[in-house]
């Protein structure tokens, strides 16, 4: 087989640092479940009682890994959602619920940033979310903490965000209306997952908006926490 030959060199595979390891995660895909906390859902204004889980794309490269988020263009009305992360270490189609935690690498803690006034207007019109949800820098994450340096598969658990020291959101992992095995089987539905792939689980009642200057500490109980400055 010839040499592959590009016409200009090829952007390298975004990654995720492995929480007490040097080795390094490479992603393949980012999905995102919305409206997964019941109490989230309503603040939107949805009910969540009538809803079957959906979801929605960011790119690998929206990762911020250096703790700093550039505050984007063409909106005044960004916000944060702290999430749990889960990322894959296999797929496939139409998983099973029972199947799904043994495709789990880790988890970790991440922000689904988010340009509201896009998203509203997107709405309204029925549009796409693409410009308000997959923009650049719009997924903070920290690092994966493998299954394997965990009790267990996280079920339950704090899942907090502070913005300048003040408490902003707080929930348990126990709220997701689709527990993590549920949201697994019911992507692999839509899409072949595998091997690369971040699953973000849905965010709590208390987002809001950022402002250039804040500090936002992100923490899921025995998982880690996450640092953003907003610039």
């Amino acid at each position: 087989m010839p040499q592959q030959r590009y016409i200009f060199p090829p952007a390298p595979r975004p990654v995720v640092p492995v929480a007490g390891s040097d080795t390094l995660f490479p992603v393949r895909r980012i999905y995102c479940v919305g409206r997964n906390y019941a109490d989230h859902a309503r603040e939107m204004g949805h009910d969540p009682d009538r809803e079957p889980p959906f979801f929605f794309q960011k790119n690998p490269d929206n990762l911020v890994l250096d703790g700093v988020f550039d505050y984007p263009p063409l909106s005044g009305d960004v916000h944060f959602e702290v999430e749990l992360v889960v990322a894959l270490a296999g797929g496939g189609r139409d998983i099973p619920v029972a199947a799904a935690e043994a495709l789990i690498f880790g988890y970790t803690v991440g922000l689904d940033m988010t340009r509201r006034d896009l998203q509203a207007a997107a709405k309204k019109a029925g549009r796409p979310w693409e410009a308000a949800k997959a923009f650049e820098g719009s997924a903070p994450c920290g690092p994966i903490v493998p299954v394997s340096a965990l009790p267990g598969h996280p079920r339950a658990g704090a899942i907090t965000l502070r913005q300048n020291g003040d408490l902003r959101q707080r929930g348990d992992l126990a709220d997701m209306i689709w527990s993590v095995p549920e949201a697994i089987s019911a992507l692999s539905s839509l899409f072949e997952l595998a091997a690369g792939d971040l699953v973000f689980t849905g965010t709590p009642a208390g987002v809001g908006a950022v402002a250039s200057g804040d500090l936002l500490h992100a923490e899921i109980a025995g998982l880690g926490d996450l640092d953003i400055e907003i610039r």
